[in-house]
Formats: structure tokens, C-alpha cells, sequence
């Protein structure tokens, strides 16, 4: 596999945003473990970070490169700041560049990675597994599945949010705190949007550790979609909302991926 650190500009943003590529590569090791390169439809994974996490977190804490090489995937790490995956109310359209332009980036400088739904998939801890689950609902049309690993993907307990962040913070990412439900920055609003739609959905992978504050936000979240009777899989094992928990089930959320559908 090959690693990249990619420095690409975002019209977006207009700024500069540092983006980590592993790509597939041909190699003969003696020593490790030999891979196989493609020229073309390479199926891809977009990678998202937490909040405190930037574009190099997953390499740094995970053994993500070393997991890929089984599956011949390419994996786009992207920096979001602490946007949220949201287009901010402070002029700053995280939501926009992750769902729309960084695509573009990747096919433009990347031309081997896959633009087939079926070959593209989301992942994210955290704050990013509140972007992929968003990925999956609001941009059904664009990925296969999406996985999301002690997510914060339910946004109605103001008050758990305020013990994050205070006040000041999350109205600049969604505007006053009470106009959240319901709004499109709301997974359960985005879940009614899609099933309304008649779009195709996805699959859902949700896992989160039972001593993690926010197993239970997964579990409500996965049982919404189930019972909207879209293909969801919720699994849950023990830990607590840290890398020792990440690093396991990425892992997981490969073989999931690459599993075949029903």
C-alpha cells in the first residue's frame, strides 16, 4: 500500500485542506506482507475523524493501512476542523466540501479510485460517524454502505452536547440549539427525507462500546432504522469512547463492507 499526505485547496473553503490517501500498490516484500496494485475502479472508503482529530489521526492511532491491504480499497482522510460535517452558520461549508467537492478532488487527482456507488463507502468515529451516517442519509445515491463507530448521531439532548462544548460553539455549527430537531443537520429528519424520497438507501453499520456515554445514541439510532426496515447491523462489544475501541472495530467495519448483501 502506498501512503500520501495530499495538500489540496478547497474552493469551498477557500483554504488550503490537508487530505491522507492510502492507495493500493503492487509489492514484492520479502519481508511483510506483499499487495497487489489496480489501474482502474479502485473502491474507496471515506475516512472521517472526531472532534481533537484532524486528517493523520486515523494512520497515527490505527493500524488502518495494514487492515486495507486485504481488500484492495483505497482510503480518503480528509481535515474538517471541528465543522461538524455541517455547513456552519459562520460561513464555513464543511458539509458541502465533504459530500460534494472532496469527491471531486479525489476523481480529479486519484483517476483509479471507483466513481460506482457500489464500490464507495463512508466511516467515521464520533463527530464522524455522525458525517458518515449524514453521508448515507442526505447522499444515498453516492455510497453502498456507511459505518459509524461511537457516533454522535442523535442531536435532541442539548444538554450532553453543552458538557462538550459550550453554548457559543454549537450555534455557530447549527444555529440556535432549540431549531436543531427537525432541521436537515438532523439524522432522524434526514432518515424521514430518504425514506420519503423512495431513493436507495444504503446499508448502516453502527457500533459503539457499552461503556461509552453514547451507546445509547447508537442504539436508538439503529433501531430508528430498523424501523423505517432499512438494512441496518448494530454491534456492540465492550468499551469505552477511545482508540482501543476505534482500532478494533475498523477493523470490522472492513470485513462488514466487503461482506456480500443480502
Amino acid at each position: 500500500m502506498a501512503f500520501l499526505q495530499v495538500n489540496v485547496y478547497s474552493n469551498v473553503l477557500q483554504m488550503e485542506v490537508m487530505v491522507n490517501v492510502i492507495l493500493p500498490q503492487t509489492t514484492h516484500k520479502k519481508i511483510g506482507t506483499a499487495t497487489t496494485g489496480a489501474a482502474e475502479d479502485v473502491s474507496v472508503l471515506y475516512l472521517l475523524h472526531g472532534m481533537g482529530g484532524n486528517h493523520s489521526v486515523w494512520e497515527r492511532r490505527t493500524s488502518i493501512e495494514r487492515y486495507v491491504a486485504d481488500y484492495q480499497m483505497a482510503v480518503v482522510m480528509p481535515s474538517t476542523d471541528l465543522g461538524f460535517y455541517t455547513n456552519t452558520t459562520y460561513d464555513m461549508n464543511y458539509w458541502t466540501f465533504i459530500s460534494e467537492e472532496l469527491p471531486e478532488i479525489v476523481h480529479e487527482l486519484f483517476p483509479q479510485i471507483t466513481d460506482k456507488r457500489e464500490k464507495t463507502f463512508a466511516a467515521g468515529l464520533s463527530m464522524g460517524g455522525y458525517g458518515a451516517l449524514k453521508l448515507g442519509l442526505a447522499k444515498s445515491e453516492n455510497f453502498a454502505a456507511v459505518a459509524s463507530l461511537s457516533g454522535a448521531v442523535v442531536l435532541s439532548d442539548v444538554k450532553s452536547l453543552l458538557t462538550v462544548r459550550n453554548e457559543a460553539y454549537w450555534q455557530g455549527i447549527f444555529g440556535p440549539l432549540d431549531q436543531i430537531q427537525g432541521s436537515k443537520n438532523d439524522p432522524l429528519y434526514l432518515l424521514e427525507e430518504l425514506v420519503n424520497s423512495q431513493k436507495p438507501a444504503p446499508r448502516f453499520f453502527l457500533a459503539c462500546g457499552t461503556e461509552d456515554d453514547l451507546y445509547p445514541a447508537s442504539q436508538y439510532m439503529a433501531h430508528k432504522l430498523k424501523q423505517k426496515e432499512l438494512a441496518v447491523t448494530f454491534e456492540e462489544g465492550p468499551g469505552k469512547h477511545d482508540w482501543v475501541f476505534w482500532d478494533t472495530w475498523i477493523e470490522r467495519v472492513l470485513e462488514w463492507f466487503n461482506e456480500k448483501s443480502d
